[in-house]
């Protein structure tokens, strides 16, 4: 007898003792946890049909509807909403904002709402259901608050059933102090499990929380990579989208070029002699400034050397000799004509003798006095020049370049024989595109390549000179894909390029591309793309950015 006495009491110690330390600390986790508030968005639904799509979200006690276009993207105003709602039909009013708006009481009650939307554009009427789940206002604002003794109904009824269990062990297989101990055990472990979580502190206390009324709309990545942009984000962001079609297009290729001046709208100005600059009246021309052709740009007084000098006063005096001797000459045939003793063909010819010197020596003084005028050779600006009074200038230096530049062209280095009928164009490092007209091609091989020029026909004031382009020029070969703009395509972190696809009014989903140049605008992706998708064309960068 006392050896089941032993086995019940320890059947009964391990019985009672399992159960309190499973439960004890139930859904408690004394280790460090992270908490972080995912972005909350308002509670909203969505429709589309072929034409339109439609976003309705709960502000409160007011319901928002963006309308926009279903292919681009681009927002509507020009419709009439009607919404047949639990609290009746009602008529939607535009807000300078271009967001349409209808109030309702229900709104604030959280469930589902089954609402019927009316779109009426253009003569066109659309029927879009629209089913908006309400939720329940949720606890932001927490409010520290005093440690809260923590009892639970279940703790208390295993004390009790503990208690009894014991008396019943004692009363039928112990007796005197073996009853008393069991009995006091049985008392310890019920109060035990009853003050398990009484005043027990696990960390931080427990927060008094207060109900938000207002939910934030925020873009933001999803864990799948796809991206979440609200209608009003998309807004701002000014994303349009367009719908793709696969055909054959030509295939490009791709050249290296740079903006060069047109040889018949550019020239230099430089000095034959060489010497010290001077400016004409007005001063010198200043960059960027417009000349005529045939303005004076700067005077060149040619330096003379003491050789040129000495060469110079030798000359002067040798013609100074002659001019006296000529002069002499000349009075004393001008009194022998009267007697007729020299005929007068001899006198005309002394004195046509005389008036040559003396040019002869004009010339010479002019020659050491009068400098050399720089004159423009074609009208334009002046694209560089660093002229300087008293500034030496050597002979054949480039003191101003004048270009036209409404006519410019681009050189560009082709390895194979280019079709003076095929199209070309051209884009700059900042994307802007070019459309290029064919003027030629070399003939010698330059760095084993050929020499093309093309007449830019557009004028864009941001083309300069020397800018390095890339010239796409259309072949014969067809090439199968899909063409999007070139305003599509994103870079990614690892070098691959990435097309955003639509597929829902406010979800976005990266595609990995490979593409082609088709032309300066547009470029031809030849994997990766369906037909038929909707891709973003404008906005794609801003949106690749959310994290």
């Amino acid at each position: 007898m006392r050896i089941y006495s032993l086995a019940a009491l320890a059947a009964l110690i391990i019985g009672l003792a399992a159960p309190h330390t499973s439960f004890a600390h139930e859904g408690h986790d004394h280790g460090e946890k992270a908490t972080v508030a995912p972005t909350k968005a308002a509670s909203r639904a969505e429709a589309a049909t072929e034409s339109l799509e439609i976003v309705a979200v709960a502000r409160g006690n007011e319901l928002e509807m963006y309308l926009h276009d279903a292919v681009t993207n681009a927002p509507l105003g020009d419709a009439t909403i009607e919404v047949e709602s639990p609290g009746g039909p009602q008529k939607a009013a535009l807000g300078p904002d271009g967001i349409y708006r209808v109030g309702g009481e229900y709104l604030a009650k959280p469930g589902t709402v089954d609402l019927i939307v009316t779109v009426a554009r253009r003569g066109d009427t659309e029927i879009l259901p629209l089913s908006l789940r309400l939720a329940a206002p949720e606890a932001t604002a927490a409010v520290t608050g005093t440690m809260i003794p923590h009892f639970e109904w279940k703790q208390w009824a295993f004390a009790g059933v503990a208690f009894l269990f014991g008396a019943a062990f004692s009363g039928l297989f112990l007796r005197g102090r073996s009853a008393a101990a069991v009995m006091a055990f049985a008392i310890a472990i019920g109060a035990t499990a009853a003050s398990a979580h009484e005043g027990e502190d696990h960390g931080e206390p427990p927060a008094v929380t207060t109900p938000s009324t207002t939910a934030r709309d925020a873009a933001e990545r999803q864990s799948d990579g796809s991206i979440f942009v609200p209608k009003a984000t998309q807004r701002i962001f000014g994303v349009r989208t367009v719908a793709t079609e696969l055909k054959a297009y030509q295939r490009s290729a791709e050249l290296p070029g740079r903006v060069i001046p047109d040889p018949n709208a550019s020239g230099f100005v430089q000095s034959s002699t060489g010497g010290r600059l001077s400016p004409p009246e007005g001063g010198f021309p200043r960059l960027g400034s417009t000349v005529k052709k045939g303005d004076v740009l700067a005077y060149v007084m040619p330096p003379l050397q003491a050789i040129d000098v000495s060469d110079m006063r030798q000359r002067q005096g040798e013609i100074d000799q002659q001019i006296s001797i000529v002069q002499r000459r000349l009075a004393r045939y001008e009194t022998l004509v009267r007697s007729e003793a020299v005929a007068r063909s001899q006198l005309e010819d002394t004195r046509l003798e005389l008036e040559g010197l003396k040019e002869r020596r004009a010339s010479l003084d002019k020659v050491r006095r009068e400098p050399e005028a720089l004159i423009a050779p074609v009208a334009g600006l002046v694209a560089d020049g660093s002229a300087v009074a008293g500034q030496i200038a050597q002979p054949n230096a480039v003191v101003f370049h004048i270009i036209n530049p409404s006519s410019l062209w681009v050189e560009a280095l082709s390895f194979e024989p280019v079709d003076a009928s095929a199209t070309s164009s051209a884009t700059t490092s900042q994307g802007k595109a070019v459309k290029l007209a064919y003027r030629g091609s070399g003939f010698a091989d330059r760095n084993q390549s050929i020499p093309v020029h093309f007449k830019i026909e557009s004028t864009d004031a941001s083309l300069r000179p020397g800018q390095f382009v890339s010239v796409l020029l259309t072949t014969d070969e067809q090439r199968k894909g899909v063409a999007v703009p070139r305003s599509a395509l994103v870079r990614a972190a690892n070098g691959v390029d990435l097309v955003l696809e639509k597929v829902s009014a406010e979800k976005f989903v990266p595609r990995i591309v490979r593409v082609e140049p088709l032309d300066a605008d547009t470029v031809l992706v030849t994997a990766g793309l369906e037909a038929g998708k909707r891709i973003v064309t404008q906005g794609a960068e801003l949106i690749d950015h959310v994290r």
